[in-house]
């Protein structure tokens, strides 16, 4: 018998031995190279969900310290206008304080003006007196050198006082 394509059952058992030696190549091949491909793509895509994970967490992180950070913006301007508040109070009281210490030295200055003046017209009255008496005495020695009468000593005694004043001796 004459066979088509020569099929035998050797050529059979060669096929079939064939197909199981490519199936178990098929698996030796597939556990020693689509494993580890099947691995590295599972880790990357692991990877690939922790970075993103992460990038949601620092956003979030983020998030909350620019709320923080504005906050502190809004006390920091708080505080700077508490300062500048308080600067201001300070100088109007140093204000207040140093226009009173000017005012006190001003009355001192005032008050020892007051108490020299008065020295001064008080020794100037001395001086005044000092005089009156010197005109009086030389007014005695012209009456006793001259031994005039009442009259004209009279006289003398009023032009005297006409001269000085009669503010000046009465005082």
């Amino acid at each position: 018998m004459t066979r088509l394509f020569d099929l035998d059952f050797q050529l059979l058992q060669d096929a079939v031995l064939l197909a199981i030696a490519i199936f178990v190549l098929f698996l030796v091949m597939s556990y020693f190279l689509l494993n580890p491909v099947r691995k590295l793509l599972q880790d990357r895509q692991k990877k690939i969900q922790d970075d993103i994970d992460n990038a949601k967490t620092d956003k979030e992180k983020a998030a909350v310290m620019k709320a923080e950070y504005e906050e502190k913006l809004k006390k920091v301007d708080k505080e700077a206008e508490a300062i500048l508040s308080e600067a201001r109070q300070k100088a109007l009281g140093n204000e207040a304080r140093i226009i009173d210490e000017a005012k006190q030295e001003a009355a001192k200055i005032i008050q020892h003006a007051k108490e020299e003046a008065k020295l001064e017209k008080d020794r100037v009255l001395d001086e005044m007196k000092q005089e009156m008496v010197a005109v009086a005495s030389m007014m005695a020695a012209k009456v006793v050198a001259s031994s005039i009468d009442t009259t004209v000593q009279n006289a003398l005694v009023e032009e005297t006082l006409k001269e000085m004043g009669e503010s000046t001796w009465q005082s």
